[in-house]
C-alpha cells in the first residue's frame, strides 16, 4: 500500500495527513501522540475515527500540524485522519459521514470591530 495523503481543517488550524500501513504509531510534528496532546481527551477526539472502524492498530500515521490552539488541531486532526481512512476504503464513507467526522466546521472568530473592547460587546452607556 502506497502512501495516502489527506488534509483537514478547523478554525485557523491546518493537519496535513500520511497515512500507510503499520502499527498504529501516530507522530505529530516528529513527536509522539502522547506528548504533542498530553491531555487524554484531545488523545481521544483524535482516534476517534480510527476506533469506529477497529483500525488503530492497522496504520502508522505522520501528520503536519499547523496553526491555532490544541482543540483546532485536534479536531482537525480528526478530520484529515478520517479524509485518509476514506480513500483508503470507500465504504466506511457512511459510517464516518454519520459520526461527522467529514463535516468541515467552518465557524471561525469573528473579528473585533472599531469603538468596541470585543466583536459584539459594547462598552456600558451611560445616560448622564
Amino acid at each position: 500500500m502506497e502512501v495516502i495523503n489527506a488534509i483537514g481543517r478547523r478554525k485557523s488550524s491546518v493537519a496535513r495527513v500520511y497515512l500507510q500501513e503499520g502499527t498504529g504509531k501516530i507522530t505529530i510534528n516528529k513527536k509522539e501522540l502522547e506528548t504533542y496532546f498530553p491531555s487524554a481527551i484531545l488523545q481521544y477526539v483524535v482516534k476517534q475515527p480510527l476506533n469506529l472502524l477497529d483500525v488503530a492498530e492497522k496504520y502508522d500515521i505522520k501528520v503536519n500540524l499547523d496553526g491555532g490552539g490544541f482543540t483546532g488541531q485536534s479536531q482537525a486532526l480528526r478530520m484529515a485522519i478520517a479524509r485518509a481512512l476514506v480513500k483508503v476504503n470507500e465504504d466506511d464513507k457512511k459510517k464516518l459521514k454519520d459520526a461527522g467526522f467529514l463535516t468541515r466546521d467552518s465557524r471561525e472568530v469573528e473579528r473585533k470591530k472599531p469603538g468596541q473592547p470585543k466583536a459584539r460587546r459594547r462598552f456600558q452607556f451611560s445616560k448622564r
